[in-house]
């Protein structure tokens, strides 16, 4: 939190907006998240994590992060999730799947990610034209070749401890979508 107040405002012209703010996305966040985990289906839950996702984004960005923030909502929110949507669709294995498809993107299922969702969007549109934002361009840019260097640096073990934590996760989207031969069906 003090980082949030020192970037963008003293207490007395705005950090109490943006803790506000902050809260109100952490509170997003963890709300999708559960939803994540409760889901009984993998669609539905694909949505309230895209929510989750977003909502950590606007924390970073709420930190004075801008760039991790638009890195979360391309690399996670974006390539992620449509190849976890990939996934899902390898799954996709004849005529009752489509039917169970039908049903489970029924209109009410989006009644709950869209709401978290305004919410996100209602705190963007109220740092940006609340003036709370006051100097965007005060921010320092960050270049992609600094980024590298620091998470190839000092943060390795952590991305190398990141990335075989998704290895898993790759091996069991491949043993799911896989086709089974003949003979290894009938073993």
């Amino acid at each position: 939190m003090a980082a949030l107040r020192t970037a963008w405002h003293s207490r007395e012209t705005g950090g109490v907006e943006m803790e506000a703010l902050f809260y109100i996305a952490a509170l997003v966040g963890v709300a999708a998240t559960g939803m994540v985990i409760t889901r009984h289906n993998a669609v539905h839950a694909l949505l309230y994590l895209i929510v989750s996702l977003l909502a950590v984004a606007l924390i970073f960005f709420l930190l004075g992060a801008p760039f991790v923030a638009a890195l979360e909502v391309m690399i996670y929110a974006g390539a992620i999730m449509v190849l976890f949507l990939f996934v899902v669709m390898m799954l996709n294995q004849g005529p009752s799947t489509v039917e169970q498809e039908r049903r489970w993107l029924q209109p009410g299922m989006w009644t709950g990610p869209s709401i978290l969702a305004v919410i996100l969007l209602g705190e963007l549109v109220y740092l940006f034209g609340s003036g709370t934002v006051q100097d965007i361009h005060a921010i320092v840019p960050v270049d992609p070749k600094q980024v590298s260097l620091v998470l190839l640096g000092p943060y390795l073990i952590g991305v190398e401890l990141a990335s075989m934590l998704l290895l898993p996760g790759l091996i069991g989207a491949y043993h799911l979508g896989r086709r089974l031969t003949k003979a290894e069906a009938s073993t």
